[in-house]
């Protein structure tokens, strides 16, 4: 399994953070491997959304479908994708921090089938991916990373 975590601190009030979050649709204005994503079903974020992700991949694009299995509002949304080579796990958390807040985004993807013996080389360039991810989302919520929340 690879996975990434990401504490951003930003001056966006919680309620904010949250609502833009919690848009998957966002993922292509922060997410530099993300080329597109379309909802399929609901309308906007909500326990019942479901989007359709154009993910960069090793050759060409990869589309997918990521259902939101958990929404509290403005606390939690867990979004889930799977497809015959691998299975995707996201969790964006917001918490008050004094008139801002903090933003935790993790991501965890895990190779299935025969392809999960490749694991350790996928936590090699997930970091790269995480990365480059990570700027875009700072750059979006005008913040700065932390190391842990407080």
């Amino acid at each position: 399994m690879a996975r990434y975590v990401v504490h951003v601190r930003t001056p966006m009030p919680p309620a904010e953070a949250f609502a833009y979050m919690a848009d998957l649709n966002n993922f292509a204005r922060w997410d530099p491997g993300v080329d597109g994503v379309e909802q399929v079903e609901g309308a906007g974020p909500g326990a019942k959304s479901v989007f359709d992700v154009s993910v960069k991949a090793v050759v060409g694009t990869m589309t997918l479908r990521y259902e939101t299995t958990r929404y509290e509002p403005t606390t939690l949304v867990v979004a889930r994708a799977e497809s015959s080579t691998l299975t995707s796990l996201d969790t964006i958390t917001v918490h008050p921090d004094g008139t801002g807040a903090v933003v935790t985004y993790e991501a965890e993807l895990t190779l299935n089938g025969v392809l999960r013996f490749a694991d350790p080389l996928l936590g090699l360039a997930f970091g790269r991916i995480g990365g480059r991810a990570a700027d875009g989302l700072i750059d979006a919520l005008d913040g700065e990373r932390v190391e842990t929340p407080t």
